[in-house]
């Protein structure tokens, strides 16, 4: 187990415009807190894989991966920030190394229980401090914050880290995920926040 890695923020002394502090830890979802079954759990990386093959790892697998720590923030469009959170868990860079995605992916989207889906830019998932979190401040994630896995990405919006997450999908074309469907900005950038659709500049959402 590493030492955690600090992620300077941009403006390590603020806050992302339009966000306050907050200190407890909200519970925010869409639907209902999934059902955990260990023997039926599966993550999956399939779509334009550098082989072509799905590549699959069972619970037991997954949780047997290399596990690293991060300190980082966690901004909600809803507008409330948890400063210095201590994220353990799987990086995103490890499966990018086990499952290597081909050359021309751009995008990837992150799925979760119910059809939840989240796409992020693959330059994005890739960062240091992108995480597929099993445990925050050391210990294991509850339901209602995503166990048994949550995907954290502390540069952008939290929507873009859906809980419950089963796979990853890479993409050689961006799509909306099912936030972004429903009007949230396809990037989700606090710093610039970048909250809705509406807001997007030209390229910043997929080609029409």
């Amino acid at each position: 187990m590493g030492q955690p890695e600090h992620r300077g923020e941009r403006r390590a002394e603020e806050l992302p415009p339009g966000q306050r502090p907050q200190r407890g830890w909200p519970v925010t979802h869409y639907g209902p807190v999934p059902r955990f079954r260990a023997e039926r759990w599966e993550f999956r990386v399939f779509g334009a894989t550098a082989d072509g093959d799905k590549h699959c790892w069972t619970h037991e697998e997954f949780s047997a991966l290399p596990y690293h720590t991060v300190v980082a923030d966690l901004h909600c469009v809803t507008k409330f920030s948890m400063r210095d959170v201590e994220w353990g868990g799987v990086p995103a860079a490890t499966i990018l190394e086990l499952a290597p995605p081909a050359a021309e992916v751009s995008h990837v989207m992150v799925w979760a229980e119910y059809g939840y889906s989240a796409n992020i830019r693959l330059s994005d998932f890739a960062a240091d401090t992108t995480l597929f979190a099993t445990h925050r401040d050391g210990e294991l994630l509850t339901a209602e914050h995503g166990f048994p896995l949550r995907l954290v990405v502390p540069q952008l919006y939290a929507w873009k880290g859906p809980k419950w997450v089963r796979g990853v999908e890479y993409m050689t074309t961006d799509r909306r995920g099912f936030w972004e469907e429903r009007g949230y900005h396809n990037i989700g950038d606090p710093w610039r926040e970048q909250r809705y659709s509406y807001q997007e500049e030209p390229g910043e959402g997929p080609e029409p």
